[in-house]
């Protein structure tokens, strides 16, 4: 790509977004799916749980108007498993429109401090966390490159990285999603000349069951106590912040962790 060249390019009318950790009910994954088709993508729900992501992505196939030419695929994929990311992206080109968003939604937590820590559980924290988000990272990036249209890369970390953790987030999770800040930052970077941005939020106490199950009329109020906003924040408002990540109008932002969570971290 020449220096002439480097401009705002516009995506195709027919493209996909990738959306890892889609099959929860209650999860971030399904309203980020729900918004990127909002905005004209097809999309795919991809999750450690295939047959949650294909229920739901036949659910909301019915929903779509006959004439969107849009498409909604339900994948299963062990993001820490190469074999298991091949398969899946090799699904992915043979029945999807070209790639040129992928959104790492896909973690698990870690409540164990840090004396409680095995080596099996930081392996496992680190990998599906860490070691998943760089594995569909480079799987994504590779067609982006291919499709010669750019693409956008939102990767998920959260304000553990920043503050240590609290009570359902320690240590070992703390450290995983601060590797997924540094390595947002070298996608960014290597990945910039060819039009390809790559951005990390970092969600607060959010309203999901990844909290620890559905959270109680007293555990918001415990949790909101230290929040400028004085609430967790619901869904649908990560979703949002990630449908402006993946369009045409944040062709000039990247490399940037931005927090989602009513200010209890101001950096």
């Amino acid at each position: 790509m020449t220096l002439e060249t480097r401009t705002i390019q516009p995506f195709p009318a027919q493209r996909t977004a990738i959306v890892t950790g889609a099959g929860a009910p209650r999860g971030i994954g399904r309203r980020v799916v729900r918004k990127l088709l909002s905005q004209g993508w097809s999309v795919v729900a991809a999750d450690l749980d295939g047959a949650a992501a294909q229920e739901f992505a036949t659910e909301i196939s019915a929903e779509l108007p006959a004439d969107s030419g849009q498409k909604v695929l339900g994948v299963a994929v062990d993001v820490a498993d190469q074999a298991s990311v091949d398969a899946a992206f090799a699904r992915v080109d043979a029945e999807m429109p070209q790639v040129v968003a992928l959104v790492n939604l896909a973690g698990i937590p870690s409540p164990h401090s840090i004396f409680e820590i095995t080596s099996e559980i930081w392996d496992r924290v680190m990998d599906v966390n860490a070691k998943g988000t760089l594995l569909m990272t480079q799987a994504a990036a590779r067609r982006m490159i291919d499709g010669g249209v750019g693409g956008r890369i939102v990767n998920t970390a959260s304000i553990t990285a920043l503050d240590g953790g609290g009570t359902f987030s320690k240590t070992g999770y703390a450290a995983a999603k601060a590797a997924i800040q540094g390595l947002t930052r070298g996608s960014a970077r290597e990945l910039g000349q060819y039009g390809i941005t790559a951005n990390v939020i970092l969600p607060g106490p959010i309203d999901t069951d990844i909290m620890g199950g559905t959270l109680t009329d007293e555990r918001k109020e415990g949790m909101s106590s230290n929040i400028p906003l004085q609430r967790v924040g619901q869904p649908e408002e990560v979703a949002g912040l990630i449908g402006f990540l993946v369009g045409e109008d944040s062709s000039y932002v990247s490399g940037t962790s931005i927090s989602v969570d009513g200010g209890k971290h101001m950096h």
